[in-house]
């Protein structure tokens, strides 16, 4: 396999507050450092694929509003792999739009689809599964998905059911997909956990230019055909302009619906390299280093007392001292400062107004 035949796609145009006051409208969360590394959830999802593919064969899709902050945040990408989608249109066009741009350049191209706002803890088992999963993409007409073994049973993930009976004889870790599984309530969500064949729906996807283009062709024909029609265009001065004129012709969908629920070559790669797509503050509490009362501190000096379970981002401040809370969360960030309660998070949104 030719590592220059690798591409990644990075879906940075997501919009949303859920860790506000860090993230806003304006700065959404991927662009943000959630974890207090130094480094935004965009710019790792960048370093993890370090040695997969070249810089110059990746490319970000996000919204017009969000160019400037993606070339600040990775001036390592080619300013004209940064596409601009006029509008929302959920996964689907995105990813038709970016396997179109890509084929016009590279025939044999091999892709790795990701959203920009995950954690991976392991990245050398990531990038081992990645590699390994590109081989198998480039060799067949397949496509491949990442399945991710559940170690809980969560409410807010999608399950792939996977037919664990015969591997595949190309790739021993990689397996047919039988179904895909909408988010499930609590109880369905225990009974996939007392299977071994249900994993977490991570949303990133492996395949060659050649089969997922082919895909939408037979699947989701009017997407195919606005990118067919515009394909002589892409790749010179005139695409922005053709992109902003068509683009919203699109059907708005998930290419879940699109595609992955609809195609017939479809295989999971099983892994567990400690993934979370850190859709709340629980979800990042869960993915940080605890204190043994539970607790999570993103900043300096802070001081607590009498408190579990809690989580405190407070890059800015000077000092902060917290006594006596049990499940909560502490978040300040320009000027504006979150208390709340862990199990209202949900209406962090109502109470801000924002999102």
């Amino acid at each position: 396999m030719e590592r220059s035949n690798n591409h990644l796609v990075i879906m940075a145009g997501g919009v949303g507050s859920r860790f506000w006051p860090m993230s806003t409208e304006d700065t959404p969360k991927q662009f943000i450092d959630v974890l207090g590394v130094g480094r935004s959830l965009l710019q790792l999802t960048f370093d993890r694929f370090e040695g997969v593919c070249l810089p110059e064969n990746v490319w970000i899709l996000t919204n017009k509003k969000y160019a400037d902050i993606v070339h600040e945040q990775l001036p390592e990408v080619p300013v004209g792999n940064i596409l601009l989608e006029p509008c929302r249109r959920n996964t689907a066009p995105c990813i038709a739009y970016v396997s179109w741009r890509i084929k016009n350049i590279n025939q044999n191209a091999n892709i790795v689809v990701t959203p920009s706002d995950h954690v991976v803890l392991n990245s050398q088992e990531f990038r081992r599964v990645i590699t390994s999963a590109l081989s198998f993409t480039a060799e067949t007409d397949s496509i491949v998905t990442l399945g991710m073994k559940p170690n809980r049973p969560e409410t807010g993930y999608g399950y792939i059911q996977a037919d664990l009976r015969v591997s595949s004889a190309r790739n021993k870790e990689l397996f047919r997909v039988d179904q895909f599984k909408e988010k499930p309530d609590l109880d369905t969500a225990q009974l996939y956990i007392l299977q071994n064949n249900y994993f977490w729906n991570a949303g990133i996807f492996v395949w060659s230019a050649s089969t997922i283009i082919n895909a939408f062709r037979i699947y989701s024909p009017s997407i195919a055909k606005v990118f067919d029609s515009i394909r002589p265009i892409l790749g010179t001065p005139d695409e922005q302009n053709a992109i902003d004129a068509r683009y919203p012709e699109c059907e708005s969908i998930s290419v879940d619906y699109a595609i992955m629920e609809k195609a017939e070559e479809i295989f999971v790669f099983p892994a567990d390299f400690g993934w979370s797509d850190l859709g709340t503050w629980g979800s990042l509490l869960s993915r940080s280093h605890k204190d043994i009362y539970g607790n999570a501190v993103i900043g300096q000096n802070v001081s607590l007392y009498d408190t579990k379970n809690t989580i405190v981002h407070t890059k800015e401040l000077d000092k902060v001292i917290v006594q006596g809370l049990d499940g909560f969360i502490i978040a300040e960030q320009n000027r504006k400062l979150l208390i709340c309660k862990m199990s209202e998070e949900q209406r962090i949104k109502q109470f801000t107004g924002e999102g």
